[in-house]
């Protein structure tokens, strides 16, 4: 059963038609521990299909590890959307439910290679001279957590030095645990400074500020 069904092909069909740019959409997969990379493989697929713009390649991160490190990925599924601002934005488990619009947003951003963030966001960002890594747990069934991935995911394509995940906390328990996920959406900048809810910009904004204080942590650093 194909996760997208006509009518809803018909109107992502029409919405990627005009996408400005190419878009890589790189996928890791492994056969060993990742039960949803079979759905994972089928979904990108299909929306792949939908575009000629988009390009799909798919890399086994165990037996590639060297294609795996370059896009800094130590998990799977996972799914790196490649345009000409960069590699940064990246999605960790199945983007199905309420997260597919946030997969179709992702891919209007990286095919134009700019995402729309606010001048306030562009001036305290701007001279960034350290790396943000934000991590966004989130859940299918979440109403509240697209938002929450937009904006992480448009603070990555906007500056070079931000990377932002969504992270499907039921695909990745241990992650989730690891952070003490209670709600979703929960978002973690760097390992060290956390917050729930989809808030306004400027949270995240405040929170990659203080996050970047000081040495970066390690995860910042190899993300």
């Amino acid at each position: 059963m194909p996760w997208i069904d006509d009518d809803a092909r018909r109107k992502v069909e029409a919405r990627l038609r005009d996408l400005p740019g190419r878009v890589r959409m790189v996928l890791f997969t492994d056969a060993l521990t990742c039960e949803a990379c079979p759905e994972m493989k089928e979904l990108t697929g299909e929306v792949a299909a939908l575009s000629d713009k988009l390009v799909l390649e798919e890399h086994n991160r165990f037996t590639e590890p060297e294609v795996a490190l370059m896009y800094g990925i130590d998990k799977s599924p996972a799914l790196v959307l490649e345009g000409p601002a960069g590699a940064r934005v990246r999605f960790f488990g199945l983007p199905v439910g309420y997260e597919f619009a946030s997969l179709l947003g992702a891919i209007e951003d990286a095919a134009a290679g700019s995402a729309e963030v606010s001048d306030d966001a562009r001036d305290r960002l701007g001279n960034m001279t350290r790396s943000a890594h934000i991590q966004v747990f989130v859940t299918p069934t979440c109403p509240h957590c697209p938002a929450a991935v937009r904006t992480a995911h448009k603070l990555a394509t906007a500056f070079p030095q931000i990377t932002a995940d969504m992270i499907e906390a039921g695909e990745f328990p241990e992650l989730a645990e690891k952070y003490g996920v209670q709600g979703v959406p929960q978002i973690v900048v760097n390992g060290r400074v956390s917050f729930v809810g989809a808030q306004r910009e400027g949270a995240f904004v405040d929170a990659v500020l203080q996050a970047t204080e000081g040495d970066p942590p390690a995860e910042a650093a190899e993300a």
